[in-house]
């Protein structure tokens, strides 16, 4: 039993989209069990830790900030503790809803100005980001080891922005998210394989006039089991952006389109607390094999912790 792919997602800063991050972090929304719906009145809560250290080289421009600035590095620690509680079932298909709240730590530095004339800015927030839900999500099995899960999840703009700050806790954007998710168990091998595709609509920062341009996501991950919870595997990851970014900078940078894959493993385990109540835990390694316009991870890691109960 596995809670929503967050999608975290998540992320913070800003990618081949405005910031070059956007909300994604290509690798990180695909969790063990995530096609299956909790059932009728049980909750699963999930806490994740994101860390990615990232940049573009400096011969690249990129928006952020409501200016260009020639590369960026950033660090960003994002932390998300989310619930979700299934509420009933009709015609075979399960239903859930659910909650997430970030927490972002980040560190941005860019370089603004040409030759002599230019400069190097750093910038840091810490703050609540912005607040992500799950109002619905509908699962249905075909099997006992085969499950769907088809959901609709938004960012809302909560965390404090200045559009003059490099570094925020938000996007100042609504960001929608339809989303599908596939589990398949192969129990006589110890195998399970699961996958998340989405896409994600933002609309405009005001206080930029700067248009995200959709973006696809695709996660999966394969993943074998033994007797004593342990389980190893390979996680992959990529998004991919479906149109320009638009407005005064975002033309003036030829629509920054970007995209970026990333593969790495994860090793999980997974117990029952007081013989009853499932709990699992992972960590995987997920750093960017290619990228354009999005911030490049040579460290990209995240841990995360979920109990049903």
């Amino acid at each position: 039993m596995a809670l929503v792919a967050i999608g975290v997602g998540s992320a913070p800063a800003s990618h081949a989209t405005e910031g070059a991050l956007g909300r994604p972090v290509a690798g990180t929304s695909v969790l063990t069990g995530v096609g299956e719906v909790p059932p009728a009145g049980i909750y699963v809560v999930n806490l994740e830790e994101i860390y990615l250290d990232g940049s573009i080289s400096g011969s690249r421009e990129v928006p952020i900030g409501g200016k260009a600035s020639t590369g960026i590095d950033a660090q960003v620690s994002l932390t998300l503790a989310s619930i979700i509680r299934g509420w009933g079932s009709i015609g075979g298909w399960s239903f859930a809803s659910g909650i997430t709240v970030p927490y972002i730590w980040t560190e941005v530095t860019g370089t603004t100005g040409i030759g002599r004339l230019s400069s190097s800015t750093s910038d840091r927030a810490s703050n609540i980001y912005d607040l992500y839900f799950t109002p619905v999500e509908a699962g249905y099995s075909f099997s006992q080891n085969s499950h769907l899960a088809l959901s609709f999840n938004f960012w809302a703009p909560t965390g404090q922005y200045n559009a003059n700050d490099l570094a925020n806790a938000s996007l100042n954007t609504w960001t929608f998210v339809p989303q599908v998710a596939y589990t398949q168990l192969v129990p006589s091998y110890g195998l399970e394989f699961d996958v998340v595709a989405a896409l994600q609509f933002y609309t405009r920062n005001n206080a930029t006039n700067y248009q995200n341009g959709p973006l696809f996501t695709l996660d999966a991950m394969g993943l074998k089991r033994f007797a004593n919870g342990v389980g190893i595997g390979v996680v992959m990851g990529t998004v991919q952006q479906l149109a320009n970014d638009t407005g005064p900078l975002a033309d003036r940078l030829n629509g920054f389109r970007g995209h970026d894959f990333t593969l790495g493993p994860i090793i999980t385990y997974d117990t029952k607390i007081g013989g009853k109540a499932p709990f699992s835990a992972s960590l995987r390694w997920v750093p960017t094999i290619a990228s354009t316009n999005r911030l490049k991870g040579t460290t990209s890691v995240m841990a995360t912790a979920t109990l049903a109960f």
